[in-house]
């Protein structure tokens, strides 16, 4: 009997073509055509799965940020049972930033996918989705933070998040070696001392 193609399976190997493509060589060369000769199959086989660049663009993007989810999710589970929002919001902020090779490819993703979103309607939409479901996630923290009484009550929920995933800034300078990752983890750790100084500094003697 002939052997089965996995279509999932064969869809993933594609989108990690792709990947190696915009960590290797850039997004001038994301072509449909190169992806193809990365992934070791032909044009039209690639396009049996995917009809277009943005379609493509679309799928590897997805499976980068489950990719990502997961690995927040390993940090997390690692932090024991019941951890501190502080702990929580560093593991999810330093996996934003591309600090080793996983992140740094997903991170790379993220900005082909934002420069294509740019000019494309259904990837922007996508794109705004995906971002909004993320710092959702951050908020919902600090928020929690606040209410548990471990930020103070007086700060505003949006803008610490907003001033929070601000630190995701540090991509470009670490990518463009501006920075060391050790710099950057210092700011991240620094800001969320900050953030929660009004917890050490209302507790008892």
């Amino acid at each position: 009997m002939p052997k089965q193609v996995d279509h999932q399976e064969r869809r993933e190997t594609i989108a990690r073509a792709l990947w190696r493509v915009v960590e290797q060589r850039g997004t001038t060369h994301l072509t449909l055509r190169e992806v193809a000769r990365e992934a070791g199959i032909s044009l039209g086989q690639l396009q049996h799965y995917f009809a277009s660049r943005a379609e493509l663009l679309g799928f590897a993007m997805d499976l980068a940020g489950e990719q990502g989810a997961r690995r927040v999710g390993r940090a997390l589970a690692g932090l024991g049972e019941r951890p501190h929002p502080r702990a929580v919001l560093r593991a999810m902020l330093v996996e934003l930033l591309p600090l080793h090779a996983d992140s740094r490819v997903t991170s790379r993703m993220s900005a082909a996918y934002v420069l294509e979103a740019l000019h494309d309607e259904e990837v922007h939409a996508r794109a705004r989705g995906a971002l909004l479901q993320g710092r959702g996630a951050v908020e919902q923290v600090v928020r929690q933070a606040i209410a548990d009484g471990l930020i103070a009550a007086d700060r505003d929920p949006v803008v610490e998040t907003d001033l929070l995933l601000a630190l995701t800034g540090f991509t470009t300078l670490l990518e463009l070696r501006v920075v060391e990752p050790d710099a950057v983890l210092a700011a991240v750790d620094r800001h969320l001392d900050g953030l929660f100084a009004w917890e050490a500094g209302s507790a008892g003697p």
